[in-house]
């Protein structure tokens, strides 16, 4: 097992407030037309998003030396996904998660990075640089927003609980609401904040959960892959689910599956 000291959290989160300051909220609804381009099929990169990747990319190096796979990058030569696959510590970055909701200004977008090593998230966060507040995990050390320890809410029935899923008419005739807003850092923060009770993902892209599954577990969440298997930050196929227990999971995977 590869021993290293892990960054302090306040530092890591100083590198993602700066980015969002210096390369990612100046563009906010200000991107003209050449700023946003298609990088694959319904898939957008902003000038915001390939700043934003290269100013943490440097600071974050600088902090920990470690390989690198952030989202842009991968896109661009997705043999960098292979790191992890292999032991040693590696960043992961989501320059601007919900691509999509800030090119068109809508504001529920965030940066996302997270520390693996040897396969293991252990250090995860998420920064909403709108409303200024980072929310953080350390594998052991539980949940916070400041000074603020973070808890899912309560398991109850299924008719009270509330998701984020793709549309699933079978799935919403059972449950209090379901939708998806376009950003899985949004439906983190909301997941530990209080306002969703589950998530469910088909996409399993580093970027999007390896920082939110760790913040969520250290708030308190179960957590499986819809096989049944944990999750790990290698996976980029299979679906997820995330509530606040497993008598909830067991519940909810009957209607998903």
């Amino acid at each position: 097992m590869t021993a290293i000291v892990l960054p302090d959290p306040a530092r890591v989160a100083a590198h993602m407030r700066d980015a969002a300051e210096a390369e990612i909220l100046p563009r906010f609804r200000h991107l003209k037309d050449d700023d946003i381009r298609e990088k694959g099929p319904g898939q957008l990169v902003t000038d915001a998003d390939l700043a934003a990747e290269a100013r943490l990319t440097a600071a974050l190096t600088a902090l920990l030396p470690a390989a690198v796979v952030g989202e842009e990058a991968v896109a661009a030569d997705p043999a960098r996904l292979e790191a992890l696959q292999h032991p040693g510590p590696v960043w992961v970055i989501d320059p601007v998660d919900g691509t999509a909701n800030f090119a068109g200004g809508n504001p529920r977008f965030a940066v996302i990075v997270a520390l693996v090593v040897d396969g293991v998230t252990r250090l995860g966060l998420i920064h909403d640089p709108l409303s200024g507040r980072t929310v953080w995990a350390e594998a052991g050390g539980g949940a916070w927003c400041g000074g603020t320890r973070l808890a899912v809410l309560p398991e109850g029935p299924l008719a009270t609980l509330s998701g984020s899923v793709k549309r699933m008419p079978s799935l919403a005739a059972q449950v209090a609401q379901v939708g998806r807003r376009g950003s899985a850092a949004h439906d983190y923060l909301d997941l530990v904040e209080g306002r969703l009770h589950f998530a469910h993902y088909r996409q399993l892209m580093p970027w999007d959960h390896a920082a939110g599954v760790l913040i969520h577990a250290e708030a308190g969440g179960f957590c499986r892959l819809m096989d049944g298997r944990p999750y790990t930050p290698s996976l980029t196929q299979g679906a997820l689910l995330l509530t606040p227990g497993r008598r909830s999971w067991d519940e909810l995977h009957r209607l998903l599956a």
